[in-house]
C-alpha cells in the first residue's frame, strides 16, 4: 500500500496537459503515492449542473490531499446557456469549483510563493542610475485568506427587501436607496477576527521558520475601515508574539507600485482574499508570470495544491502542447513539502532551477513569443520537452550524488 493517496483533478483545458507531466516528475523522485482521478470543472457543470460533483468531494474528504490543474469559469448567462437543455431554467447556478472547494473544506490558508529563478529571461530587471541593468532577487511569499472577503459569495442582484431594509439603516446607503432592485448589485466583504488572526499567525510562523525579516500586511484600512481595519489590527496583535520580526503595513494600491520599484525589500505578505489574489499575481509577474506561479490551499484536514493560471482554452487543443508546466511542478513541490518530503521537493526545485539557468530549453512564454501553432517552429520547447529537461536534470544530479557517495565510501 502506498504511503500517500493523492486526488488528482486535471480539470479543464491545459490542466489536462500539465498535471500528467507533474506526475512524471513525482514518479522520478520516487514519491510513494497512489493517484486517484476525480472529475471537476466545466464539463461537469455542462453535463450535471455542478462543477464540483459530490463524488469528488467524497474523495477529498477521504484522502485529504489533492493536486489540481485548472478550471474554466464563464459569466452567469453563458454558463446557463451551456448547460444540457434539460437542465436549463431549473435553478442551477455556476460557482467556481475551486472557491467552493476552499469553503467546503475550510482551506482558509492560501500560500503563494513568488521566488525568482536566476537566469529566467522573464525576471524583473531595472536600470541603475549609471545606465546599467540590475536584476534584484525576488523572494516573496503571499499568505492570502482564502475563504472570506469578497469571495465569500454573499451577493445579490435585486437584493430582497429585508436586505435592503438592513442596508438602509446605514447612512452611507442613502444615495442608493432609490435605485431599482434590478439595477442594484451588492457583494458583501466579510472578515472575521478568528480567520484574520489565523492567516496572520500562519504568515508570521512561515517568516520565522524560513528566516524572513519582515511581514507586510497589505490592505486598505484608510478606506475599508472595518474589514481592512480588522485585518491590520490582528496583524499588529500577532506581531507582538514575534519580537524582532518587523511588521510593515501597506495599502494595496501603493503596494502595486512599490513592488516594481523595490521588490527585493519584501518578504512575507499577508492579505485578505481579493487583495491577496491581486498582489500574488502582481509579484508573480516579476518572477516569470503565471507559468511559474504555484499555490497551496491549506485547511486543518485537507490540502489542495494548484498552479494559479487558468485553463487557457486557446492552447488546450494544440498538439504538441506548448504551455509551461513549471507552475504545476512547483505546486507538486509544495505538496511534497506539506507531507514532509522536503528532500524530494528540494531535488525537483533544484532541477527546475538548473534547466532555467542553463537556458537551452524554454517554453514560448520564456522566449517572449506568441503562443500558438507556430511556437514550436520558432524554437519553443513543448510542454513534454520541458518535463524531459527537468527529468534529465534529476537523473544527472542523482548520478553525481551517487558517484560522490561511492567515492567517499572508498576514501573511508
Amino acid at each position: 500500500m502506498a504511503k500517500h493517496t493523492v486526488v488528482t483533478m486535471p480539470g479543464d483545458g491545459i490542466g489536462n496537459q500539465v498535471l500528467p507531466e507533474a506526475l512524471r516528475i513525482l514518479k522520478a523522485v520516487k514519491f510513494d503515492a497512489e493517484y486517484v482521478h476525480a472529475d471537476i470543472g466545466w464539463e461537469c457543470w455542462c453535463r450535471e449542473g455542478n462543477a464540483l460533483p459530490q463524488r469528488t468531494v467524497d474523495l477529498l474528504a477521504k484522502h485529504k490531499l489533492g493536486l489540481f490543474g485548472a478550471i474554466t469559469s464563464k459569466p452567469k448567462k453563458q454558463a446557463e446557456a451551456e448547460l444540457r437543455p434539460e437542465l436549463r431554467g431549473k435553478g442551477y447556478s455556476y460557482f467556481s469549483p475551486i472557491v467552493t472547494m476552499r469553503q467546503r473544506f475550510s482551506l482558509d490558508t492560501c500560500i503563494r510563493p513568488c521566488i525568482s529563478f536566476p537566469g529566467n529571461p522573464l525576471n524583473f530587471v531595472r536600470k541603475r542610475p549609471d545606465g546599467g541593468v540590475e536584476e534584484p532577487f525576488v523572494n516573496v511569499v503571499v499568505f492570502r485568506q482564502n475563504t472570506e472577503g469578497l469571495y465569500a459569495g454573499v451577493e445579490w442582484t435585486d437584493p430582497p427587501e429585508q436586505v435592503r431594509a438592513a442596508l438602509a439603516t446605514h447612512s452611507k446607503f442613502k444615495p442608493f436607496a432609490s435605485v431599482p432592485g434590478t439595477d442594484l448589485a451588492i457583494s458583501v466583504r466579510i472578515v472575521t477576527r478568528n480567520a484574520a488572526r489565523k492567516i496572520c499567525k500562519a504568515a508570521f510562523e512561515w517568516a520565522k521558520k524560513y528566516g524572513y525579516k519582515s511581514v507586510t500586511i497589505c490592505e486598505k484600512p484608510n478606506v475599508l475601515r472595518e474589514t481592512s481595519g480588522m485585518m491590520e489590527d490582528e496583524a499588529k496583535a500577532v506581531a507582538k508574539e514575534y519580537p524582532g520580526m518587523v511588521l510593515w503595513s501597506t495599502n494595496i494600491d501603493a503596494q502595486t507600485m512599490w513592488l516594481t520599484k523595490n521588490p527585493e525589500e519584501y518578504g512575507v505578505i499577508v492579505a485578505s482574499n481579493l487583495f491577496g489574489d491581486v498582489i500574488s499575481d502582481a509579484f508573480a509577474g516579476l518572477i516569470g508570470g503565471l507559468g511559474f506561479a504555484a499555490s497551496g490551499n491549506i485547511g486543518d484536514g485537507v490540502a489542495v495544491f494548484e498552479p494559479t493560471h487558468g485553463s487557457a482554452p486557446k492552447y488546450a487543443e494544440l498538439d504538441p502542447p506548448i504551455v509551461n508546466p513549471i507552475a504545476m511542478f512547483l505546486s507538486a513541490v509544495m505538496m511534497l513539502e506539506h507531507v514532509g518530503e522536503a528532500e524530494k521537493a528540494r531535488r525537483i526545485r533544484d532541477a527546475i532551477a538548473a534547466v532555467v539557468k542553463e537556458g537551452k530549453v524554454r517554453t514560448f512564454d520564456m522566449m517572449r513569443i506568441p503562443g500558438g501553432v507556430n511556437a514550436i517552429r520558432q524554437g519553443a520547447a513543448s510542454t513534454t520537452e520541458m518535463t524531459d529537461a527537468v527529468l534529465a536534470q534529476l537523473k544527472l544530479r542523482s548520478a553525481v550524488s551517487e558517484a560522490q557517495e561511492f567515492a567517499g565510501a572508498r576514501g573511508r
